[in-house]
């Protein structure tokens, strides 16, 4: 009789974790039920914002270190993102900087992209604030001839998760120009090394910020090769375009490979695409981009605030903010949109923007949101 019961015991232990083993099974399916879902979710949430808040999302604004004026800022107009700069970090501590990231994500109702360049070397927007606590920043060819790939992996990470803790979630790097002048204006910003070299240490850079969460931004597309600086000006190249491809587009085809979440177009004139525009404000650039190498990720203009730029809407007497939208951008870096969004609704009523365009861009500005873990 004992042995009876123990044998029956037996046999409802091992019907129970027989059960168990299968709610186990199913997890993964209904977890993949979820996955397909996503895309649903965020075209459900474009169906349901206004013309304004989706134009806003376009937005990458300045932060101009004025946290109340930019806080009242993304509640208002609704941006996609906010970049920061030096003022944003001085005078403030660890504790009180993340208290103004978290309320900026808590002022968005779609979550909010904020990024800022921290490339390292030159320019490092880390570099003696609170956040670094004494810590150096060094440039892309500091690390290299310091230990080659291997550093440069393991800072960038480093710095990524830095980034990331802080509540930063989007980093304008790693740089993508060629230059072979010592001598040119973006030269030091580079690894320094031939477009083969270049070609392999990007990818190794866009994996290592993306590996902690945050969203790597090539720049700055098609390659700024020894030209000028187009922070004041004009900057153009005399390059064929069978040239740039096995040349300069070397490095972002490798990024492109990386599944890279960002490109960033410069305000180059590149005469072998289009004489006439800078890079960031022509179609023919952009084509390029989407066509020819197949990106499918988010294109974001170089500062629209530079002086190559401004120049060319005063002489064009157009707003640049409609141009870029126009040319193939989905985020606006630095537009000015107080003017800008009464001036993009303009042209959707005119049919010179579509809004199944800016939809696409609204989609493709969400998908990465949700991707890093901050869409609402």
């Amino acid at each position: 009789m004992k042995k009876m019961k123990f044998i029956c015991i037996l046999l409802v232990a091992s019907a129970f974790l027989a059960g168990c083993a299968q709610k186990k099974i199913s997890t993964p399916k209904s977890n993949s039920k979820r996955a397909v879902q996503k895309p649903e979710v965020i075209d459900k949430k474009i169906k349901s914002m206004t013309l304004d808040q989706k134009i806003g999302q376009l937005y990458f604004a300045h932060s101009s270190g004025n946290y109340k004026q930019m806080l009242h800022d993304v509640k208002k107009y609704q941006l996609g993102g906010i970049t920061l700069f030096s003022p944003d970090y001085q005078r403030r501590s660890q504790s009180q900087f993340q208290h103004e990231m978290q309320n900026y994500q808590k002022a968005s109702q779609h979550g909010l992209l904020i990024a800022t360049d921290q490339e390292g070397g030159s320019v490092s927007r880390l570099s003696k604030t609170s956040l670094a606590k004494g810590r150096d920043f060094l440039s892309p060819q500091a690390l290299y001839r310091k230990g080659g790939l291997k550093k440069i992996k393991q800072e960038n990470k480093e710095v990524a998760q830095l980034l990331r803790k802080n509540g930063i979630n989007m980093d304008f790097a790693p740089v993508a120009d060629v230059a072979l002048k010592p001598s040119s204006f973006i030269y030091d910003r580079t690894l320094g090394e031939n477009y083969q070299k270049t070609a392999e240490y990007i990818p190794v850079a866009v994996k290592a910020i993306q590996s902690k969460n945050v969203a790597a931004v090539l720049k700055h597309f098609p390659g700024y090769g020894d030209a000028k600086d187009t922070h004041n000006g004009f900057a153009k190249i005399d390059k064929s375009l069978s040239k740039y491809q096995k040349e300069d587009l070397l490095p972002f085809k490798a990024g492109i490979n990386s599944k890279v979440s960002g490109i960033m177009v410069s305000h180059i004139i590149i005469n072998s695409l289009e004489s006439k525009k800078p890079a960031s404000l022509s179609l023919k650039t952009h084509q390029l981009l989407r066509n020819n190498l197949q990106y499918q990720g988010l294109i974001i203009t170089d500062d629209l605030q530079m002086g190559a730029i401004t120049e060319y809407g005063r002489m064009s007497h157009q707003n640049v903010d409609v141009l870029a939208l126009q040319a193939g951008n989905d985020l606006l870096l630095g537009g000015d949109y107080q003017s800008g969004i009464p001036a993009i609704k303009e042209a959707i009523r005119k049919g010179q923007i579509s809004e199944k365009q800016i939809n696409k861009s609204v989609k493709r500005i969400l998908k990465l949101k949700q991707k890093l873990n901050i869409l609402k």
